[in-house]
Formats: structure tokens, C-alpha cells, sequence
């Protein structure tokens, strides 16, 4: 359910640690079309080597992310922020049809409109091999 209030720039330290939240919270549901919701219609995204643009390739993106990345869990953290913009550095854990588990670390830089919706996403993101005993995103 979307949050009654939108956040909006500029933001406080609450406010933009509440949006950090509100995205963690969003992508651990793996729900494509809810986590679509928080970019503008136009968004634009770099994800490691792929370029995104709008809600439709948004929802493509994350289904085809979460077929291959199965039982995917996100911690997401507030590095910092101004006016309209914000980075965070990130790390989840997930595994592939073969059961190898993995952790990718990155962070991201975000850049919101007036009404609060994302309309750029920047994403450096790398991954490491590790076992399941080795998970601590759970």
C-alpha cells in the first residue's frame, strides 16, 4: 500500500531516512509493479550495464532481475543527501537455479522530482560468490 503522505524534496534527515526504508521495504517484495510506483513515469536508470528508461522497462527489468536472482533479500543504508537528491550504499543476497549464493554491494545515487518519485537512478553494483552460511541480509 502506498504511503498516505509522499515524501518530497527537499528532505530532512527523517524524511530521507524514511525513504530509504519505504525502498527497502518496496524491493524486498519482489512485486515489480509496487516498486515501479516510487519512479516517475519517465525515470531513467543505469544499472550496472543496462540503461533503463520508464516504468514499463522498470517492471521488465525486475521481473527478469528476480527470475534469475531467487530468494532475494536487501539492506539498503543512507550515505547522504541534498535538497532533491540522495546516495546509499546497499548489499543483498540471492541465489541462482544452481543454489550458489551470492552478495552484491553497490550504492546509488538518486535524484527525485517535485511530487518525490525517482526520475534517476544511478547503480554501481558488485557481486561475490559466498555460501549459504555465510549470509547475514536475512
Amino acid at each position: 500500500m502506498p504511503d498516505p503522505t509522499p515524501i518530497v524534496p527537499p528532505f530532512t534527515t527523517e524524511t530521507a531516512m524514511r525513504k530509504v526504508q519505504l525502498a527497502e521495504d518496496a524491493w524486498n517484495s519482489r512485486d515489480p509493479e509496487r516498486v515501479s510506483l516510487s519512479y516517475s513515469p519517465d525515470s531513467e536508470w543505469r544499472n550496472r550495464t543496462e540503461f533503463v528508461k520508464g516504468r514499463d522497462e522498470i517492471v521488465a527489468f525486475l521481473r527478469r532481475k528476480w527470475a534469475r536472482e531467487l530468494d532475494y533479500r536487501l539492506k539498503k543504508t543512507l550515505w547522504g543527501f541534498r535538497d532533491n537528491r540522495m546516495a546509499v550504499s546497499f548489499e543483498y543476497e540471492w541465489h541462482d537455479a544452481s543454489g550458489q549464493w551470492f552478495r552484491s554491494y553497490g550504492n546509488e545515487l538518486w535524484e527525485f522530482d517535485e511530487a518525490g518519485l525517482m526520475r534517476r537512478r544511478l547503480a554501481g553494483i558488485n557481486d561475490a560468490a559466498i555460501t549459504e552460511a555465510e549470509r547475514r541480509v536475512l
